[in-house]
C-alpha cells in the first residue's frame, strides 16, 4: 500500500468519525447510521447508558435522545489513526448542557476493512475510580475472548487470589 493511499484511508477514517460526531450534535440519525456497519456495537463503562448498544440504528437513536433530553454536544479534542490496523482513537468532551456537566474521555474505534465503516466503538471516561467496584471494565465486553490479560503476571506482588 503506497504512502498516498494510506494517507487517503487515514483521512477517510478520521472524516467518518467527524461525520458521526456532526450527526450526533445535530441529532441526525441518518448521518450517524451512515458511519456504522449495521451490526456495530458501542461499549461503555458498567452502568453507563444501559450499554452496550447493539446496531447502528440503536446507537443513533440513543444519541438523538441524549441531545433532546440532556442537551448533549460533543467535541473531538484529538485523533490518532492507524490505517493499517483499521483502528482510530480519539479524545472527546461531552457537554451535557441542560445540567452543566462535562464528561471527558477517549474512544477506540474499529473499522470494517471492506466498507470503511465503524464496526465497534469502545468508550473510556475520565473519572475517579469507583471504590466499590473490583473490576473497572467496559460492560459486556469480552476481555477473555479478545485475549486481554485477566490477571497480573506471576511477578506481580500482593494481588489477591
Amino acid at each position: 500500500m503506497s504512502e498516498t493511499r494510506r494517507s487517503e484511508k487515514a483521512n477517510r477514517m478520521e472524516q467518518c468519525i467527524r461525520t458521526y460526531f456532526d450527526g450526533c450534535n445535530n441529532a441526525d440519525v441518518r448521518k450517524m447510521t451512515s458511519c456504522f456497519t449495521p451490526d456495530a456495537v458501542h461499549y461503555f463503562p458498567p452502568d453507563m447508558y444501559q450499554g452496550p448498544w447493539h446496531s447502528a440504528e440503536t446507537i443513533a437513536r440513543k444519541w438523538q435522545n441524549a441531545v433532546a433530553t440532556i442537551g448533549s454536544y460533543w467535541t473531538i479534542d484529538s485523533v490518532v489513526v492507524d490505517e493499517e490496523r483499521d483502528q482510530a482513537v480519539i479524545e472527546f468532551t461531552h457537554f451535557k448542557t441542560k445540567d452543566g456537566t462535562i464528561l471527558r474521555g477517549a474512544e477506540w474505534y474499529l473499522f470494517d476493512n471492506e466498507s470503511g465503516l465503524i464496526s465497534e466503538l469502545r468508550a473510556y471516561y475520565a473519572s475517579p475510580q469507583a471504590k466499590d467496584l473490583r473490576k473497572l471494565e467496559l460492560g459486556g465486553y469480552d476481555y477473555a475472548g479478545r485475549g486481554y490479560s485477566l490477571a497480573p503476571p506471576p511477578e506481580a506482588r500482593n494481588w489477591p487470589s
